[in-house]
């Protein structure tokens, strides 16, 4: 298909909204591997299979989530959702990345909290954890490829991707800092060498070289923007409009029911602020919900909520669905419906706490998206988030050396000390070479090395 200019009605030529819907709903079951694995499988899908939308189309809407707080993968689905659909193409998108694995958890939350440790569910988690690693490595090979390229070609955008990594993994500096350094760097950069931020994976011009013999995409690099995803200020209120309505009702009826101090209406103002600074994802956010969760309010225990991270390391969605979890155990713990509706006021809590952890990201992309497309050609804009492109790649590879730690030392050392678990790297090294060798796919990966940790853990 040639590039063409979408249509007045927003929707993308080629692809019906039946199309995207089976696609979004799909992705909400195999999304798995935090927002690496979650951003490489998008691409993988999307630019590379479906050709819904170009790379650097892909990516420039990517370079945006990053910036945001919150779930920057769940973000980037709405993103393009809501550019092929429309709202309610954004809609659908960001809610479908969110609703099997919000389902799954309660499900999972309740065997927890009904039933405590169960040794055949633990096995298939251990067998989980490598594959999520390297599914988080695969995303660094992509993605690092694309966005890189040569050292001798972008010497800086290398440079801006190592420090990110020192940053981040030794230096453990604040992630919003790496972001504003790499934007700054950018910014510079696109100034005194355009060459190397202007011509990044990100947003240069297609080139026969960078691009497959014969490629093209419904939502192409010249494709104009649709008249939907143009900025008008009536739009904007509009849409901040609705957001503060969706926001406040519920509250409302919260402190209506059961008073501000309530247990819910507390969980949703203590996750509304949680939502806002989740800038570079779960894991930057998660001591402040440990401080909160676990020492102000005592809705779950230290070890819990370790268990929690678990299961959300191991489901699909963002890995901040962890606060399902929370939400879950917290009206558990608290029998906020009262001892006769444990299930019930538990499964509440886990829905209530979703809906303000993810209320903003939605806004977030609604309201600035129509920005965002008005910028893709425009180096003055584009070069500070390729710099943030290539900060976001040490970044993930941080994450991958994090992953990789944290599933091959584990307690048992002599002393009370850690042992190296060779099965767990075995898995993952396995599980890698699947991958990124014999190019198999997400979920055949997960469920072999999900049994292979369940035989492991059985036979032990």
């Amino acid at each position: 298909m040639t590039p063409a200019a979408m249509s007045d009605t927003g929707r993308a030529p080629g692809v019906s909204f039946g199309q995207a819907l089976k696609f979004w709903l799909k992705l909400g079951f195999i999304s798995f591997g935090g927002p690496a694995g979650q951003i490489a499988i998008m691409h993988r899908e999307l630019v590379e299979q479906k050709r819904w939308i170009s790379e650097r189309r892909f990516l420039h809407a990517l370079n945006y989530c990053m910036l945001l707080p919150g779930p920057e993968a769940q973000q980037l689905a709405t993103y393009i959702g809501w550019l092929m659909h429309r709202t309610w193409g954004g809609i659908v998108a960001g809610g479908l990345f969110v609703m099997p694995s919000l389902f799954i958890l309660i499900g999972l939350s309740w065997v927890y909290a009904a039933f405590g440790h169960v040794s055949w569910v633990a096995g298939l988690f251990y067998g989980m954890k490598p594959a999520v690693s390297a599914i988080v490595a695969q995303a660094v090979w992509r993605i690092g490829g694309r966005t890189l390229k040569h050292p001798r070609r972008v010497p800086l955008l290398w440079a801006i991707a190592i420090l990110s990594f020192v940053a981040i993994a030794v230096a453990h500096v604040p992630f919003p800092f790496v972001v504003l350094a790499a934007a700054l760097a950018g910014a510079w950069g696109g100034k005194v060498l355009p060459a190397q931020f202007g011509g990044s994976a990100a947003h240069a011009p297609a080139t026969g070289a960078d691009r497959a013999p014969g490629a093209s995409f419904v939502t192409d690099d010249d494709t104009p923007t649709p008249d939907h995803a143009r900025f008008r200020r009536s739009q904007l209120a509009g849409v901040l409009g609705v957001g503060v309505l969706l926001w406040l009702l519920p509250i409302a009826a919260l402190v209506a029911a059961h008073g501000w101090s309530g247990t819910l209406t507390q969980m949703g103002w203590f996750f509304t602020k949680a939502a806002l600074l989740t800038f570079g994802g779960a894991y930057a956010v998660l001591p402040y919900v440990y401080q909160g969760a676990v020492e102000q309010f005592q809705w779950l225990s230290a070890s819990q909520m370790i268990d929690g991270l678990a299961l959300g390391e191991t489901t699909p969605g963002p890995l901040i669905m962890v606060v399902a979890f929370v939400g879950f155990v917290g009206g558990w713990t608290k029998q906020v419906l009262g001892p006769d509706l444990l299930f019930t006021g538990a499964a509440l809590a886990a829905a209530l706490v979703t809906w303000f952890t993810f209320l903003p990201s939605f806004l977030f992309i609604l309201a600035g998206g129509p920005l965002i497309e008005a910028t893709h050609g425009n180096l003055k804009f584009t070069a500070p988030l390729t710099g943030v492109t290539a900060a976001v790649v040490g970044v993930i590879a941080s994450l991958a050396v994090f992953f990789l730690v944290h599933i091959a030392l584990v307690p048992g050392g002599t002393a009370g000390g850690w042992r190296v678990d060779f099965a767990a790297l075995g898995l993952a090294a396995a599980a890698a070479v699947a991958l990124l060798r014999y190019q198999a796919g997400v979920i055949p990966v997960i469920a072999g090395c999900a049994l292979a940790g369940l035989a492991l853990t059985l036979a032990a």
